[in-house]
């Protein structure tokens, strides 16, 4: 990818950068008038015919490469650009390889630098934490665990006022809840990880099981997250990472300054067993009270304990948890569908499409989803769907 090049119908006007990517390069692209992020993954390589290596080696490599698709195209296809609170959700418009590389393409948002949080006031504050709660709540619904939620991958919007919106980013490392990837693939931030991410990420607990990393994973990121919107840092702890602490039996300490009850929420948020996390919409209860999210005097330090118990866990945690309801889903603002185009061996060998991390320009803050009920029946995980994105599959370079 080059400054210059129509890569498929996308002219890429910016020099690619691997600034907060990790394993990826991006750039800014336009198309028809539209601005677009375009993020190329440096892996997996998709082979061709042609590549070199073995015969094995390539095998192991489609593999890697249809399953890559797989578990993006598991995320994706049951997000609803058009869905309420969908709209601060920034998920992927295009996906497609191009040679042995993989793209995904996603709206540009103009994002703006959050101000100290020092400069913030309650409603501000209140603003940006339940845009950021209402997308979780909707991907949580879902079955979706974003799987490296991290202040890096919450883009700010600015709006009249000025309040502050939550555009959350990146669902390269999302999985279905209870179905993660396996140990050594999975992604994530470990100064973010929740204890079980970090057991499971090193293998310290042989009884952390793939269907333990749930949900409530990306809650206890967002309790680390809400301490430092609202104090401008993060828990204080003598380990490596918040996760590893909670798992050696450190408190974590909290800013003296916060409320009691914000105080007990983000103690819960960062409980060590998942079950005793609170879901997003306890989340929102606490933070939709902007009279809460006002600092008090300088007092000493808090510590971390189980100052409540959450109510029954009614997360879903079953993929497919939310139906598909239609075939070629469009954009309601924009009316373009997701494009998830392949061609060539590994997809051939399993039809695949990998997931993306782009959304829709969402208006004024939205009020938030309603819990489903407790008890609602989901579909099996194996029980056929109809996707709502039109996958394409051809070796065309354009579509």
């Amino acid at each position: 990818m080059k400054q210059g090049q129509f890569l498929r119908d996308y002219l890429i006007v910016t020099k690619p950068t691997n600034d907060h990517a990790g394993n990826c390069l991006w750039a800014f692209a336009e198309r028809d008038g539209h601005e677009y992020f375009v993020k190329q993954f440096l892996d997996p390589k998709r082979p061709r015919p042609e590549s070199m290596g073995s015969a094995d080696s390539k095998r192991r490599l489609e593999k890697v490469c249809v399953e890559f698709e797989k578990r993006h195209e598991s995320v994706i296809e049951r997000i609803d650009p058009a869905a309420l609170d969908a709209g601060n959700l920034v998920t992927a418009v295009d996906f497609f390889c191009e040679g042995t590389t993989y793209y995904k393409v996603t709206e540009r948002v103009h994002a703006v630098e959050l101000p100290p949080t020092s400069g913030l006031d309650a409603l501000q504050r209140k603003v940006l934490l339940r845009t950021l709660g209402d997308s979780l709540q909707l991907l949580h619904g879902l079955g979706i665990v974003h799987g490296d939620l991290k202040p890096t991958n919450v883009l700010v919007e600015a709006r009249p006022g000025p309040l502050y919106i939550a555009k959350v980013i990146d669902y390269d490392d999302a999985y279905l809840s209870g179905n993660p990837p396996e140990q050594g693939v999975i992604g994530g931030d470990v100064i973010y990880g929740a204890p079980e991410w970090v057991r499971y990420n090193k293998k310290d607990d042989p009884t952390v099981r793939g269907a333990d990393l749930t949900t409530a994973a990306d809650m206890f990121a967002l309790g680390l997250m809400t301490h430092e919107y609202l104090t401008g840092a993060r828990p204080g702890h003598p380990l490596i990472s918040a996760g590893a602490a909670v798992n050696a039996g450190e408190a974590l300490t909290l800013d003296g300054r916060l409320h009691e009850r914000v105080a007990e929420l983000i103690s819960a948020l960062t409980a060590r067993d998942p079950a005793a996390r609170p879901t997003a919409a306890h989340f929102l209860d606490v933070v939709g009270d902007q009279s809460l999210l006002e600092l008090g005097p300088v007092t000493a330090p808090r510590r971390t304990s189980r100052l409540f118990t959450a109510g029954p866990d009614t997360r879903s945690t079953a993929p497919g948890s939310r139906a598909a309801e239609a075939d070629g889903r469009t954009d309601a603002s924009t009316g373009r569908r997701t494009r998830l185009r392949f061609g060539g061996s590994a997809g051939s060998a399993a039809p695949g499409a990998p997931a993306g991390t782009d959304g829709t320009a969402s208006g004024t803050p939205r009020p938030s989803r309603p819990t489903p009920p407790s008890g609602a029946a989901s579909p099996e995980p194996d029980a056929p769907r109809r996707s709502r994105l039109r996958i394409h599959l051809d070796n065309k370079s354009g579509d």
